[in-house]
């Protein structure tokens, strides 16, 4: 037996490989690593044939003219700081910028913050998240429809309309002026004027025409000429027009006519309004004896047209209306993240603020915020590098006449590759925004990088 102990003792503990031997040449996992380059590859092709290759042919294009064939400097990167349509584009761009992301990301906070403890929050969050699901396309047409400048089509214009009329009524009559042989004048600034002073006593016919039977106030009766009294001016406001040829007595009430319901009458004398009345739903109406000797005037607020609302996609406010398409689809996004935050953040920290005597804003603002800043920096950047490359809201939503007031660059780098086929400076505009990229990645990568030291 000693002879084999002392074999077994000559052995001694295992030499230590080589780095060369096989066996060393294994991934973390333990695969082999020409194993995992193989599988790899199929990844690594793709990467470079939907990724490496197109940045660097964009690169190279970016240096050439037009045709490809001469070679252009700097010029196609010069382009882009003198032409008018991509400095445009690319002032439009910081605005997305600064206000896009962080408009998302205040109502995403506010959203996840409210709703943590109502029943019905998770109900609220499915809704808000919801138009995640559509795309940029569909998006556009949804709110190229919402931002339409007829209050009957566009639902912004329907209500800022109704919120503008509940405080300042409209004119029933903005299409009214006086027909053939009228006794009314224009008195200017829109108003109208009868042609003589009236007297006491005396019935006065303010005949009108020009608005369709369609529109007429709700109040309209049919008219009824207007009887006399003593020591008052009574008259008669209303639609003088009848249909049919020849039907109908000019400046004279027929039975099918219309009255005026609510139109304003004053009378003026030396430029002063000495009195002033409504006409009745059948257009009559009566001034007392101090508008003797006095014109009847209809003021221009009879006939003002009725308000429009704004016009949404018009060059003033056609960027801030596609910015808030881009919120209302994406503050669904930042909310659902910020959300997942918050049900990691402790209690104990929150309920320790309140009792130290801190109130619901101070314990916003001094420890949810603070203790949320990783979750709102990724939300941020993420949504800073999705604004760099909006172009599909931008095309859509944008009618042909304010699209250059909208551009943005991505817009623009088609609009110079396809329409008007500079293939040069869309190369360099593309490039560009490349490096517009790249610090935003880096910052988050940067951030993440910190996160896993932790």
């Amino acid at each position: 037996m000693a002879p084999a102990t002392a074999a077994g003792a000559s052995r001694g503990p295992a030499a230590p490989q080589s780095p060369g031997s096989p066996k060393s040449r294994r991934s973390v996992t333990g695969t082999r690593r020409t194993v995992a380059v193989l599988f790899l590859l199929p990844a690594l092709v793709l990467l470079g044939a939907l990724v490496v290759y197109p940045i660097g042919y964009s690169l190279i294009r970016s240096f050439y003219d037009q045709s490809g064939d001469s070679f252009a400097g700097l010029d196609n990167y010069q382009a882009l700081f003198t032409d008018d349509g991509i400095r445009t584009a690319l002032k439009n761009n910081v605005i997305w910028v600064v206000f896009a992301p962080t408009v998302a990301t205040a109502l995403g906070l506010i959203f996840a913050v409210l709703t943590e403890r109502v029943r019905w929050g998770t109900a609220f969050k499915l809704v808000v998240f919801m138009p995640m699901a559509i795309s940029m396309l569909a998006a556009g047409i949804i709110f190229r429809l919402v931002y339409d400048q007829d209050p009957d089509k566009g639902v912004a214009n329907a209500v800022w309309v109704g919120v503008h009329d509940t405080f300042a009524e409209s004119s029933a009559f903005p299409k009214a002026h006086p027909g053939r042989e009228s006794p009314l004048e224009p008195a200017g600034g829109g108003a109208f004027i009868t042609k003589e002073p009236v007297s006491a006593g005396q019935t006065v016919v303010l005949p009108l025409v020009g608005v369709a039977p369609d529109v007429m106030p709700d109040g309209a009766e049919k008219a009824v000429p207007a009887q006399p009294e003593d020591g008052k001016i009574t008259g008669t406001t209303w639609q003088d027009f009848t249909r049919g040829k020849g039907v109908g007595q000019l400046n004279g009430v027929d039975a099918a006519e219309l009255g005026y319901a609510g139109m304003k009458i004053e009378a003026v004398k030396d430029g002063e309004v000495v009195a002033s009345t409504t006409a009745a739903g059948d257009g009559t109406f009566s001034l007392p004896a101090a508008a003797d000797g006095a014109r009847l005037r209809l003021p221009a607020d009879n006939f003002k047209e009725p308000y429009n609302g704004l016009s949404w996609l018009g060059p003033s406010l056609v960027t801030p209306a596609i910015i808030g398409s881009y919120v209302w689809m994406w503050a669904g996004f930042a909310m659902v993240l910020i959300a997942a935050g918050l049900a990691g953040v402790p209690r104990e920290l929150l309920e320790a603020a309140r009792v130290d005597g801190a109130n619901e804003w101070q314990v916003f603002r001094r420890v949810t915020v603070p203790l949320l800043a990783p979750v709102l920096a990724v939300v941020v950047v993420t949504l800073m590098i999705n604004v760099l490359k909006v172009f599909d809201l931008v095309f859509i939503i944008a009618p042909g006449s304010s699209q250059d007031d909208a551009n943005v660059l991505a817009l623009e780098l088609y609009r110079k590759g396809f329409a008007s086929d500079q293939p040069g400076v869309a190369s360099a505009i593309a490039v560009f925004l490349l490096l517009l990229v790249i610090p935003v990645m880096w910052f988050n990568v940067r951030r993440l990088r910190r996160e896993v030291r932790r």
